[in-house]
Parts: structure tokens; sequence; C-alpha cells
């Protein structure tokens, strides 16, 4: 049976649309483009005051690898204060070693730093060689859960193994699917993968309200149009959600 429905989102106008498509949890984050950094602490904040399901905090200090130096790690846990002086619920985190294992000596820290706050290990798994032991050091370290697509480009496309996760962690550690979660394959990746969380965007745009601008101009990369405005489907959600009772 699926238990949580979550929904990552970037903004706050977001939030709104995921909590009308019926999420029942939220994955908090900046830059949903780059895979998702931490937001920032006004965000945090709105989202604690507008969010009547629990929102969980990325924290992810910068883009690319999971490989985080001291200072990388300094921000972390000042990140995981504010979260909690936010009022959220919990922490999205990752940490490896440069063998793509898990950072277990970090990662303990951060959980140290969460306290009361709930902890998901993010998809940082999926680059990790081992991802067995990975899931050994997860569970030993205390956490809740672990976002992962079963190390694939998609969680469909890693359902057989996101199934050898879930009978390998029992009811330890919760796997959560994610990557390319849609309507048309909700019901197929659960029947596969026997998971009981999942995870998406529901990504859409909408055109931006300005009635007048210079459209000659960039803000940063030009391919990207500065007036289309990415924002979660609250219908793409529904769907997710309509898919998962009918299966």
């Amino acid at each position: 049976m699926i238990t949580n429905i979550e929904v990552c989102i970037d903004n706050i106008e977001s939030l709104h649309y995921a909590q009308q498509g019926g999420a029942t949890r939220i994955e908090l984050c900046s830059s949903l483009a780059l895979g998702g950094l931490t937001p920032n602490f006004g965000l945090m904040q709105l989202a604690a005051k507008h969010a009547s399901i629990p929102v969980y905090a990325m924290i992810r200090p910068r883009q690319g690898d999971f490989l985080f130096s001291d200072q990388d790690v300094e921000i972390m846990l000042a990140d995981i204060y504010a979260v909690k002086k936010a009022g959220l619920q919990g922490v999205v985190v990752g940490v490896l070693n440069a063998q793509g294992q898990v950072d277990s000596v970090i990662l303990r820290s951060l959980i140290k730093e969460a306290g009361s706050l709930g902890v998901t290990f993010h998809r940082a798994i999926d680059q990790c060689p081992e991802p067995f032991e990975a899931l050994e050091s997860i569970m030993s370290a205390g956490c809740e859960r672990v976002l992962t697509s079963g190390l694939e480009a998609s969680a469909l496309d890693g359902a057989e193994m996101l199934r050898r996760m879930v009978d390998y962690c029992g009811n330890k550690l919760s796997i959560m699917a994610g990557a390319g979660v849609t309507a048309d394959n909700v019901a197929e990746i659960i029947q596969k993968s026997n998971v009981h969380e999942v995870h998406l965007s529901g990504k859409s745009t909408r055109p931006s309200n300005m009635i007048t601008y210079a459209s000659q101009a960039h803000m940063g990369n030009a391919d990207v149009d500065d007036f289309s405005i990415p924002v979660t489907s609250a219908e793409k959600v529904a769907a997710v959600i309509h898919a998962v009772a009918c299966r």
C-alpha cells in the first residue's frame, strides 16, 4: 500500500499546487533544474506557514557530486539549524566519500544536528557502486527512508533493483522511488518494485504575467526562457494519486 506521495518543489507557488493535487509530503528545494539545492530561509519560513503537510528541506550546498569539504559540511549544519528554526519537519541529505561509499561520519553529524527532525537520504545512493553496503550505513545512522531510482536513469528502469532494496531493508528503512515518476508509469513502478512511497516533481510551466519587457536580455543561459516560470502542476500530482488509487 502506498503511504506517501512526495512532491519536490522549489518555489512557494508550487507548494500550493502540490497540496491542491493531494501530495502528502513536500521536499523543499531551490534549483530543481540542478537536482535540488538548499532552499533559502525565507522560503523555509513561508513553507512552514502555509503547509498543511510535512515539509522536508533539501540540504545540499552546491551542485555536482556529494563529496563535501569541511566548509561544505559547516554550511550544511548551519542550514539544518535553519530548518529547525523555520519549523519544518525534516531534512533531506546525502554524503559520500571519494570511493562512492556513504560517509557515515558526516552523515551522523548531520543527523545529530537534525535532532528530532525526520531524515531522508537522497539519490546520492544512486552514485554508490555497492548500494546494499550503502543501505546498511544509512540504516545504521538512523535515516527514515532513502530516495532512489534503483541506480538507473528512472525509477521504472530501476524497478528490479528497487524491489531488491525493499526486500533487503524490510521495515528498517523505507525505499522511496523517484526519477521520472508520472501517472502513466507509477502503477507499473509500484507493482514491480513493491515500494510504499513515491517521489515526483509534477513539472510544468506557466507564462510570465509581465506585460512589457526587454526580451533580448537574458538573466543567465540564453537557452533558458526567463519568461516561462517552472511550477508544479496540481493536475499532474492528482493524476499520479488517481493512478495509484486505481491500480
